[in-house]
């Protein structure tokens, strides 16, 4: 049995464009002479669709590409993921489910089991889970449908049916389908691919896998669609953030085993941040980005990755140099600027900056200069970024690295403004980190930003370490309390230092605030701010 892998891009919503793209994979497919050809989780509608799917007229577009693709498949069968009415009368409105088109008829459906509600996955909100599990016949093969989380098992989720394990071992499939839609994170390959080679070789079944690729403003999905065989042995692996069509019969005795070398981490990261914000304005329909360049690190590496996304045409770097801005922080900007080949303007701030202590003297008159007068600056480059992006069409991308967001280390309504928070979920070791790869090959990012300590440079002589602990330190301390989900009594037991560690917690705490009005952000780890990791705004935090 010839299986075709379809690998697309879907637009949530954007249902002629979905539509055309999975009709074009179909007759490619009918083409190549393949029996069957494989969609992923919720092609139908795209992924994930959220509150969308409580629209009436949302499910009806579904419900009408779903008629048209099922004409299409007049020589060839299909499984493709859709969203399905529940019309038992209990439960939510809707199934998550895979669908089974032959001869131009939707001829079986499989509803997901197990719907995750961990991380940025809220699955139970939309969709009411089966009880049931079921095989399908495809060319005289039994054929076990099953839809992302229903291979993953306790690791994942708590409610994991042990049942349907049993009956997926019972049914004695010929053929294991799994259609997903699995997100990136920087080690979810891997672990996506041993938990899909244990369910080949313990059911001592082929697996066919396929993943959506595309980019949601937070969400970014890799793609990476695979095959193996019953050994649980790879035998084929579609590309990583692109759409790929590709053909397999794993039922072949001579399919040869593959094995893939996997990039570096930092290398993967690229590429997905890459992707994410090529995807964003993609989607948004936005072409020019532009970016508050202040001869830091980590404005620089947004205009640097901002560039290879968009082209350096596309991106407009904004100096805004005040009283405390160094003359090398200037010309570390400007060699940025010559050294990627984007646009860029030179707009001081130390008039505006004059102009509002002016008005506010009389009202501050017997108060210390403090962070106040700091905040000042960085709301005025705000405003003054959004201006420019409002008069000249360019999206402002937001520059903030996760160790700064983490503890609060930004100003609301200003460095923290933007569309898309490019490297939110990076900590700044790992911004150091992607800045030296980004220059593996010549120099982008001038080496003077990336060796000088960093700054705000909102004061005189102003540098991070003077708020916060050495980064090496802080990013490992917000690793254990974000990523691993520890205690601060765990971390004082693994050795770090206990007024450190509650000092580190409590900024963490306290910040949560700031992050809910901060920008989406492209998410590279498995706890990245926003919906993977939700916190009440005022609480009584027990450390």
């Amino acid at each position: 049995m010839k299986v075709a892998l379809a690998q697309l891009n879907y637009h949530i919503g954007n249902f002629p464009e979905n539509t055309r793209k999975i009709i074009s994979a179909i007759e490619n497919a009918k083409k190549a002479q393949a029996d069957l050809i494989v969609f992923a989780e919720m092609a139908i509608g795209g992924y994930a669709a959220k509150d969308l799917l409580r629209n009436t007229s949302f499910i009806e577009a579904c419900q009408n590409s779903l008629a048209e693709i099922a004409k299409a498949c007049a020589e060839i069968a299909c499984v493709i993921g859709a969203p399905v009415k529940n019309n038992t009368g209990k439960g939510k409105n809707l199934f998550n489910s895979a669908l089974l088109i032959e001869d131009g008829q939707i001829t079986q459906i499989r509803h997901k089991t197990l719907l995750p509600d961990y991380d940025v996955f809220d699955e139970a909100r939309q969709f009411e889970a089966s009880a049931e599990f079921i095989t399908v016949k495809i060319k005289d093969k039994n054929v076990a449908l099953t839809i992302c989380e229903d291979l993953w098992g306790e690791e994942e989720n708590n409610s994991y049916n042990q049942a349907f394990r049993s009956q997926l071992i019972d049914s004695e499939p010929d053929l294991i389908i799994n259609i997903a839609a699995s997100p990136f994170s920087n080690i979810q390959h891997m672990k996506r691919l041993n938990v899909l080679k244990d369910n080949a070789s313990t059911i001592s079944c082929p697996l066919i896998y396929v993943n959506q690729v595309g980019a949601h403003a937070d969400l970014i999905f890799d793609g990476r669609s695979l095959a193996l065989n019953k050994e649980g042995e790879l035998l084929l692996e579609l590309k990583a953030f692109e759409e790929d069509l590709q053909y397999i019969d794993v039922f072949e005795q001579d399919n040869e085993v593959i094995s893939i070398t996997e990039k570096a981490e930092i290398e993967r990261i690229h590429d997905a941040l890459i992707f994410g914000i090529q995807d964003f304005f993609s989607k948004s329909g936005f072409k020019r980005a532009i970016i508050g360049l202040s001869g830091g690190l980590d404005s620089a590496l947004v205009a640097a990755l901002a560039c290879r996304a968009l082209g350096a045409e596309n991106v407009l770097a904004v100096l805004m140099p005040s009283e405390y801005s160094t003359d090398h922080s200037i010309k570390d900007a400007l060699d940025l600027v010559q050294n990627t080949g984007c646009a860029h303007h030179i707009v001081p701030i130390n008039s505006v900056f004059s102009s509002f202590n002016a008005s506010l003297a009389p009202i501050f008159e017997g108060h210390q200069a403090d962070t106040t007068e700091e905040n000042i600056q960085a709301r005025t480059r705000g405003t003054i970024l959004m201006a420019l992006s409002n008069k000249l069409g360019y999206i402002l991308l937001n520059t903030s690295n996760k160790s700064e967001a983490a503890v609060g280390y930004g100003t609301l309504y200003g460095d923290m403004a933007g569309s898309l928070s490019v490297i939110g979920d990076l900590y700044k070791t790992q911004a150091y980190e992607l800045s030296r790869f980004i220059n593996k090959e010549k120099e982008i990012i001038p080496i003077n930003t990336i060796i000088k300590a960093p700054s705000a440079e909102l004061r005189p002589d102003q540098k991070d370490a003077d708020s916060l602990p050495d980064y090496e330190l802080l990013d490992g301390i917000l690793y254990q309390l974000i990523e691993l989900e520890k205690s601060n009594a765990e971390l004082i037991n693994f050795g770090y230092d206990a007024t450190i560690v509650n000092r580190i917690a409590g900024l963490l705490n306290n910040a949560e605030f700031k992050r809910f009005q901060a920008p989406p952000t492209l998410r590279i780890s498995t706890k990245a701010f926003g919906p993977g990791r939700q916190m009440p705004l005022v609480a009584k935090y027990i450390f």
